[in-house]
């Protein structure tokens, strides 16, 4: 836990907790930070299950809270929540929250690969016990492919320079740590932004990629609505425009309701609504940014599921 500093923890929790004797849902443990503060606001008759794909979460959670009888942990991806709570028989819940973050020790273990401030092996993934990782990815890859992915999801305007320089140099040595990335990128990316490495896209764009992070969180929400009582609170904490986008998109469209051909005679009383935008998106203060640099992109929306 030692370097983690928990993003919007109190204004997060301060939202999602309402009902001190409901049933709340972590899905992105980290490293605790949102579910223990939860913990410390519901009372003895409360539940909290917390979700992480990554094993070194799971320790840490049953470490830290081995002797909580509230809290049930579990291994895997929030994009199974539903089925997760039907299987506890714990729902409908009175809330859940999504911390799409990276942990402050997944950046920085440079075993990880995450990182691209520190040498180490190219892997990348949150759930290290399945899927491929960054490395053989991008050593069999074709170079539209490489290409696609940094565009789409590191939203890198040289993404194709950045392709081409990946299959030159795996051609004379396979890629094997995030140094052997950083320098092709560095090579390939002719201008330099303000304050941003210019690897910073590229790694984002892999990582998403490779843990399918964007499919995972739209999966979440496609089935968040049945898995929420009426009441219930969704909390979404995003990281970048991409996730943003996603999140700002469902609470819109679940607030406005089914469109209708504008001359159709439809009274708005007769819309049905699933869902209430709560409050205008939550940032950061300046203290919180100050205090941690990591969190001065985080934005969060509060969304209450209607009757």
């Amino acid at each position: 836990m030692a370097g983690h500093l928990t993003v919007l923890k109190q204004e997060a929790v301060d939202a999602l907790v309402t009902n001190p004797d409901g049933v709340f849902v972590d899905c992105t443990y980290g490293r605790g930070g949102h579910t223990q503060m939860i913990l410390e606001r519901i009372s003895a008759d409360g539940k909290v299950l917390a979700i992480d794909k990554d094993l070194a979460a799971i320790e840490d959670a049953a470490r830290r809270f081995k002797d909580e009888p509230r809290l049930e942990v579990v291994h895997g991806s929030f994009r199974h929540l539903a089925g997760m709570i039907a299987k506890r028989d714990l729902g409908p819940v009175d809330g859940v929250l999504i911390d799409l973050g990276v942990s402050s020790p997944q950046l920085d273990e440079a075993e990880r690969g995450f990182s691209f401030m520190q040498d180490g092996p190219l892997d990348m993934r949150m759930d290290q016990s399945q899927g491929q990782t960054a490395a053989e990815w991008l050593n069999r890859a074709k170079a539209s492919d490489i290409a696609y992915v940094i565009r789409r999801f590191g939203e890198e305007k040289f993404a194709r320079r950045i392709a081409m320089r990946i299959v030159d140099a795996r051609e004379e040595a396979p890629l094997q740590t995030t140094g052997d990335l950083v320098k092709i990128v560095e090579a390939a990316v002719p201008t330099r932004e303000h304050k941003k490495h210019p690897a910073t896209r590229t790694f984002q764009a892999i990582r998403i990629f490779i843990n399918d992070e964007l499919q995972d969180l739209e999966d979440c929400l496609d089935e968040i609505l049945p898995t929420l009582a009426p009441g219930g609170r969704l909390v979404v904490i995003s990281f970048h425009s991409l996730e943003d986008r996603i999140v700002k998109r469902f609470m819109r469209n679940q607030a406005r309701g089914e469109l209708f051909p504008s001359r159709l005679p439809i009274r708005d009383a007769d819309i049905v609504r699933h869902l209430k935008i709560i409050g205008k998106p939550v940032k950061p203060g300046d203290a919180e940014v100050s205090a941690n640099r990591r969190s001065r992109s985080s934005i969060m929306r509060i969304g209450e599921k209607l009757t």
